[in-house]
């Protein structure tokens, strides 16, 4: 998988893709997460990326990831919210 909003390969790691199946989150969803969502960084590397999806009861989707060599999706959550917010 490739992101082309972060021009770089993305890494779903083992527990995200454990948490996608749980949560029935496809590729195509988890990949439209990543493109079009919305992003708060915690620091230089580490940030989340939500988005609403119309077609879920479960909103917000959210990612917890990391940039580094690779876009790498720690995990995948559902009924998210920001914090402060």
């Amino acid at each position: 998988m490739y992101s082309h909003r972060f021009n770089i390969d993305i890494h779903i790691t083992r527990h995200a893709r454990e948490r996608m199946a749980s949560r029935n989150i496809t590729e195509s969803e988890l990949l439209e997460l990543i493109e079009q969502g919305t992003e708060k960084y915690k620091d230089d590397i580490r940030f989340w990326i939500a988005r609403h999806f119309e077609n879920r009861q479960d909103n917000l989707l959210s990612v917890a990831a990391v940039l580094e060599e690779k876009l790498v999706v720690k995990t995948v959550m559902h009924h998210f919210e920001w914090e402060n917010e």
